[in-house]
């Protein structure tokens, strides 16, 4: 399973920008899904995942500012970030685990990654 992330950028602080990572590959079912940041200096750190029930987790940093979900008919994770802060800075990488089809097998991917700049 590849996944490809998009809508990183440039924001301003208070800014709303909202990631996508789609899924694709050849008979495989996704369980969950979600997104990692890394800020130079720092350690990778889970920002939100979702469950293929739906079911969602938040880092304490994303809890009230950012919602995750998921098109599983697209096999697409969005992240919306709401009221963004400098500190929000990062590559925001998407990752997803995943069996092939009638495998009970877990395996990960992982996104290349996008970049999110907060600032003014």
């Amino acid at each position: 399973v590849q996944l490809q992330a998009s809508g990183g950028g440039l924001v301003q602080p208070g800014g709303s920008p909202k990631l996508a990572c789609v899924a694709s590959g050849r008979r495989f079912v996704i369980r969950s899904m979600g997104w990692y940041r890394q800020a130079p200096g720092k350690q990778r750190e889970l920002v939100a995942s979702i469950t293929d029930g739906g079911s969602a987790n938040y880092a304490d940093s994303a809890e009230g500012r950012f919602t995750i979900s998921r098109d599983n008919a697209k096999n697409t994770v969005y992240l919306q970030m709401n009221s963004l802060k400098p500190e929000d800075t990062a590559v925001y990488l998407c990752y997803a685990q995943w069996s092939f089809s009638g495998s009970s097998i877990r395996r990960d991917s992982w996104g290349q990654g996008t970049q999110v700049t907060v600032s003014s």
